[in-house]
Parts: structure tokens; C-alpha cells; sequence
């Protein structure tokens, strides 16, 4: 599933009945903001109680985009559920330290080790598999250069 508004892509990157594993691309703000919570609304109410969000390409985040963060913080904890952060980059990280919001939100550098904070029965298969070819066969996964012996 892939979203979009003007200035903010949402992907979903992985998920299972307890959780979902969401990048965040661009920008949140007050533009974004209608779009953000019903998207992460959305995946909410389909039973994720759990969600991931990789923050490492949201580019510009502000007081707006951060009430969005938090409101969705809320709507998770009421289901005995997580918010947590992956990937997040230094304006994000000074936004929620400069507003005392730093240590309500678990943060982590990557989508696997945000993962291994919650039960195993709670996680995706992280990283994603590949898609299956138009025709049923496995594709290979992406090539990161030559294999040296």
C-alpha cells in the first residue's frame, strides 16, 4: 500500500495481524496532517496495534506534525499498543527534544532493531520478502554488486 499527498508519501513496508511497519517520506505538516492520521488511522483500525514508522526521509516536521505523532502515540497506547520510531534524523530528533517530547517516544536506528523491542509473535518478517514475479516464481533479491570469493 502506497499513499500520497502534496508534500508526504506513506508506504507500508510490512505487516502482520499485530503490527505495521510504515515509511514516512517528506514532509509533516500542517498541509499533511489530515492525510497523515487517517492513513495511520486506518492502519489502526485494521488491528495494528503496533506501529512502525520509518522517519528516516521525512524531511521537515513541525509543531503541527508533531501533534500527529502524538496523537497517534495516544490512540496506540488505548489499545495497549506502541508508536515507535525508526530512523530518525537530527530535525526531528532537536523537535522532539526542544518540546520535552523526546523520551515519550522510543527511538531506534533502523526498522529490524525498533522490531526486536517488540514480542516476536508481534513483528513482521523483517526485512520484507521479495514479491513474487507476474507468473507465480520468486524474484531474486536486489543485487548489491559483485559476490568476491
Amino acid at each position: 500500500m502506497s499513499t500520497q499527498t502534496h508534500r508526504l508519501i506513506i508506504n507500508e513496508l510490512a505487516r502482520c495481524d499485530e503490527c505495521a511497519v510504515l515509511r514516512v517520506s517528506g514532509e509533516l505538516d500542517r498541509n499533511a496532517e489530515k492525510f497523515f492520521l487517517r492513513t495511520l488511522g486506518a492502519s489502526v483500525m485494521a488491528g495494528h496495534r503496533h506501529l512502525v514508522l520509518d522517519v528516516t526521509a521525512l524531511v521537515f516536521c513541525d509543531s503541527r506534525g508533531l501533534n500527529c505523532l502524538l496523537g497517534v502515540r495516544w490512540l496506540l497506547r488505548r489499545r495497549e499498543g506502541q508508536l515507535l520510531l525508526a530512523g530518525t534524523g537530527r530535525h526531528l530528533a532537536e523537535l522532539l527534544m526542544l518540546t520535552g517530547s523526546s523520551d515519550i517516544f522510543p527511538r531506534y536506528l533502523t526498522v529490524g532493531q525498533a522490531l526486536l523491542s517488540l514480542p516476536p509473535s508481534h513483528r513482521p518478517t523483517w526485512p520484507p520478502s521479495a514479491s513474487p514475479l507476474p507468473d507465480g516464481t520468486p524474484s531474486e533479491p536486489p543485487s548489491h554488486g559483485p559476490v568476491l570469493p
